[in-house]
């Protein structure tokens, strides 16, 4: 009795994934669904706006950004570290001694 029971189950299985299914229409309603998830994410100005960044290097320090950029980090020569500081958001200053060099990474968003 137990092994038609299991038997009977699993033909029923196996009948079952023979049922066609409309794949194509369950695809297009998930990317069509993925797409408008993915319009309400951001709003339409800020998908035409990109970062443009540049790297200004310094003898000593500080370093200072181009008009209308912003320092978004900082790098200094001898094994500085993290001891830099970014003054007025467009001039990097390394507070070390003996700094050789200070790098500025300077960025803007441009439209």
């Amino acid at each position: 009795m137990k092994t038609t029971t299991c038997s009977l189950l699993i033909i029923i299985s196996f009948l079952q994934l023979m049922v066609p299914v409309n794949t194509e229409e369950t695809l297009d309603s998930v990317m069509k669904k993925l797409k408008e998830a993915r319009s309400l994410e951001r709003p339409p100005s800020a998908m035409t706006k990109s970062l443009s960044c540049t790297t200004i290097k310094a003898s000593g320090t500080p370093a200072s950004c181009p008009p209308g950029m912003i320092a978004t980090g900082c790098s200094c020569s001898f094994l500085c570290g993290d001891v830099q500081h970014i003054q007025n958001e467009n001039i990097c200053y390394c507070l070390c001694s003996n700094v050789d060099w200070t790098i500025a990474r300077c960025c803007q968003q441009r439209k």
